[in-house]
C-alpha cells in the first residue's frame, strides 16, 4: 500500500465537516420543520392533524426502506455520488411541497424528499466518519451528531419564527430546497472520499499502519459480521427493537410538541423556540455522549439518554395553561440532553458489536427499524389527539415505550464476529 507523507491538517476532519452538513440537512429539513407547518396546513387545507401526520409518516417509511440499499451503495460504490444526488432529489422533493395543493400532492413530495433523505443522510455520514476515525470513533462520530441539534437551532426558529410568518408555507418549502442544494452538493463534490486508503492515508491521521488494520484493509480481510451473519444474532434484533421502541416515543413527542403547547395557550414562537433549545441542547449533549461512548459500552449511555428521556416526557405532560414558560426551558433542556444519546450510541453499538465489514449494510437495516419508529410515532400520536382531544393518552403510551427500551439494550451482548 501507498502511504504519502503526512499532512499537516489530518484530511479526516474535512471528511467530518461533509457529515456535519448531511446530518444537518438529514434532521433539520424533513424532521425539525415538520411540525411547524402542521398549522399552517391545518387552517390553508382544513386537513385533520392525523392526516397532516401521516406525510412524516411516510417520508420516515421511504427513509427507513431505503437506508438498506443506500447503505449496501455506500459499501459498493462510497459514498460522494449517493449524497450528492440525494441532496439533488431531497431538493426537488420541497419544491414540489412548495407547489402542492392537495393531500395527495403533499404525500407525494414527501415520498421524494424521504429517498433523498436517505441516501444524504446518517448511513453514509457515520459511515464516512467510523471509517476516518478509529481510536476517537465515538468522540469524531458525537461531533458529526451535533449536526442533527444545531439544525434544529437554527431552521426552527428561521422556518417557524420568520419564513412561515412573513411568505408562508410556500415559500418555506422552496427555501428548504435552495438550503439543501446549496450545503450539499458543492461540499459532497469537492471533499467527501470513502477511506482514508484513497488517499494513501491513515484513519486518524496516524503514520503508521498498525492501529488502522481495519478501515484500509480489503473488505474480506476487515475483522466484523457480514449483513447476513448479523441478522442470524440476537444483538441485532435487541439493538433494531431498542430503536424502534425508543424512536416511536422520542418522535412522537417532539413532532407533537409544537401544536400541543400551542393548544395550552402558548404562542407559536414560545413553542418554536423551545424547538430550537432542544436543538442545541442536544448537540452539546451529542458531543458529551460520543465521549461517553469513547470511555464505556455505548448501551450504558443509551440507557442514560433514555431515562433522561422518560423525565423529559413526565416533565411535558404536567404542563398546564397556567404554567410558566420556565417550566417549557426545563423540558426543552432534559429532552435535548436525551435526544443527544441516539446517534452516537446507534453508530457505536454497530461498529463495536459487528465491525465494519458491512458498516453500512448493517447500519442502513438498523436505521430501517429506527425510522419505522420515528415514522409511527407523529402519527400515532395525532390520530389519538383526533380520537380524544388530547395528547395525554399518547404521551402515557409513549412514556411506557421508553420504560421497556431500557432493559432491551441493556441486554445485547457482542457475538462471535465472522
Amino acid at each position: 500500500m501507498h502511504l504519502s507523507k503526512k499532512p499537516k491538517f489530518f484530511y479526516g476532519y474535512w471528511i467530518l465537516v461533509a457529515a456535519f452538513f448531511c446530518v444537518f440537512v438529514y434532521s433539520a429539513m424533513p424532521w425539525y420543520a415538520f411540525s411547524l407547518f402542521v398549522k399552517p396546513l391545518e387552517a390553508d387545507f382544513g386537513w385533520s392533524r392525523g392526516e397532516i401526520m401521516a406525510g412524516f409518516t411516510i417520508a420516515y417509511l421511504v427513509i427507513g426502506m431505503a437506508s438498506p440499499v443506500v447503505g449496501r451503495m455506500i459499501d459498493r460504490y462510497g459514498a460522494k455520488g449517493v449524497i450528492s444526488i440525494g441532496a439533488f432529489i431531497a431538493g426537488l422533493g420541497f419544491v414540489l411541497l412548495s407547489l402542492m395543493n392537495n393531500l395527495w400532492f403533499f404525500y407525494i413530495g414527501y415520498i421524494i424528499v424521504g429517498l433523498g433523505i436517505a441516501a444524504l443522510g446518517i448511513v453514509p455520514a457515520s459511515a464516512l466518519v467510523s471509517n476516518w476515525f478509529e481510536k476517537k470513533r465515538g468522540t469524531a462520530i458525537g461531533i458529526m451528531s451535533t449536526g442533527i441539534g444545531i439544525g434544529g437551532l437554527a431552521i426552527a426558529p428561521l422556518t417557524g419564527g420568520y419564513l412561515i410568518p412573513n411568505f408562508g408555507w410556500s415559500a418555506s418549502y422552496l427555501a428548504l430546497a435552495i438550503l439543501t442544494w446549496v450545503l450539499l452538493i458543492p461540499l459532497t463534490l469537492l471533499i467527501v472520499r470513502m477511506k482514508p486508503a484513497d488517499m494513501g492515508l491513515y484513519p486518524d491521521g496516524t503514520e503508521t499502519p498498525e492501529l488502522v488494520v481495519v478501515s484500509d484493509a480489503p473488505p474480506s480481510a476487515v475483522p466484523g459480521s457480514t449483513l447476513k451473519a448479523a441478522l442470524a444474532t440476537l444483538s441485532f434484533w435487541l439493538i433494531a427493537a431498542s430503536f424502534l421502541l425508543s424512536m416511536v416515543s422520542l418522535n412522537g413527542v417532539m413532532l407533537n410538541q409544537v401544536p400541543y403547547l400551542e393548544d395550552i395557550g402558548f404562542p407559536a414562537t414560545i413553542a418554536a423556540t423551545a424547538l430550537g433549545a432542544i436543538g442545541i441542547t442536544s448537540a452539546i449533549a451529542k458531543l458529551g455522549f460520543g465521549w461517553l461512548c469513547d470511555r464505556i459500552p455505548a448501551k450504558y449511555a443509551y440507557s442514560i439518554g433514555l431515562g433522561l428521556q422518560l423525565a423529559a416526557i413526565i416533565i411535558l405532560m404536567s404542563v398546564r395553561p397556567t404554567s410558566p414558560q420556565a417550566i417549557i426551558w426545563l423540558y426543552a433542556f432534559i429532552m435535548g440532553l436525551a435526544m443527544g444519546s441516539w446517534m452516537p450510541a446507534m453508530s457505536m453499538l454497530i461498529s463495536t458489536t459487528f465491525g465494519l465489514t458491512s458498516y453500512g449494510a448493517i447500519f442502513g437495516m438498523i436505521t430501517l427499524f429506527q425510522l419505522i419508529g420515528t415514522a409511527t410515532g407523529p402519527v400515532v400520536a395525532g390520530y389519538m389527539y383526533d380520537v380524544m382531544n388530547t395528547y395525554q393518552w399518547a404521551f402515557l403510551t409513549f412514556l411506557a415505550l421508553t420504560a421497556v427500551t431500557i432493559p432491551t439494550i441493556l441486554a445485547v451482548r457482542r457475538p462471535k464476529l465472522r
